[in-house]
């Protein structure tokens, strides 16, 4: 998976220019107490974390992809120096590392859940986190969120997008895998440099898989885990059918 985060990190931020990370940040910090120590898994570029450092919380970042992880502390050398303190970018799978660190929560955004398309990944996720929690301790993620997934259906989709540097389009062509739960998209990419006119083209296949409470609650049971809450995505209120993205919460015992 690493070799296409590589090639997705360089164009990652314009691509996600107009994502609220501050909002989402602030969210998922209502859940969790003052000053807590996270543990993000999967941090990308760390633009969560940044928001989190901000908000006085101190955190870990752990990513596949040593590319998007030069564009992280390329971000927190230009912190100010008290919120950077608060931020460590590290190398590693999320299904396997350890940290030899105990931490008050372990968070996972941006779909990072979705990603993990067997059950056997989904098994060592929810072991990563079990490792670095104490008891109390919280893991919270989001994912696409099953039953709106299935009613309304993934499409084609083009975007297109431009910074001073360079011009970009995405063209997304997706397949519902049903009797795998899981959505495959084939992404195609062309960027062309403004200065000269190069062009470069990229392909990318992304496996999404999309997930259900009661499997959740199933792998929550596999483990020393209680009090599974599910939101809606920056909501409140339980998901719907018209919600694509979810937000879960499980504690440990």
């Amino acid at each position: 998976m690493s070799a296409v985060f590589d090639a997705y990190a360089r164009y990652y931020d314009l691509l996600y220019q107009d994502k609220d990370y501050a909002a989402e940040a602030a969210y998922v910090a209502s859940h969790l107490p003052a000053g807590a120590r996270i543990l993000e898994l999967g941090c990308g570029t760390g633009a969560h974390a940044e928001h989190f450092a901000r908000m006085g919380f101190a955190v870990d970042g752990i990513d596949l992809s040593e590319t998007m992880l030069e564009r992280a502390r390329a971000r927190q050398a230009g912190l100010p120096p008290a919120v950077a303190a608060r931020l460590a970018f590290s190398h590693g799978d999320i299904r396997s590392v350890r940290t030899g660190k105990s931490y008050d929560a372990v968070v996972s955004l941006f779909h990072v859940m979705s990603y993990q398309t067997g059950n056997d990944d989904l098994q060592a996720v929810f072991a990563t986190a079990a490792a670095h929690l104490s008891s109390g301790g919280s893991f919270l993620f989001d994912y696409w969120y099953g039953p709106a997934v299935l009613a309304q259906r993934p499409e084609p989709r083009t975007r297109l997008l431009e910074d001073e540097l360079i011009r970009v389009t995405r063209h997304a062509q997706p397949e519902l895998r049903a009797n795998e739960d899981v959505v495959e998209v084939q992404y195609r990419v062309q960027i062309v440099v403004k200065a000269g006119g190069a062009t470069e083209e990229v392909r990318e296949t992304h496996r999404m898989r999309y997930l259900f409470e009661p499997e959740l609650a199933l792998f929550a049971s596999a483990g020393d885990w209680t009090g599974l809450r599910t939101r809606a995505w920056l909501k409140a209120a339980p998901p719907g059918l018209e919600d694509w993205s979810a937000f879960s919460r499980v504690s440990r015992r």
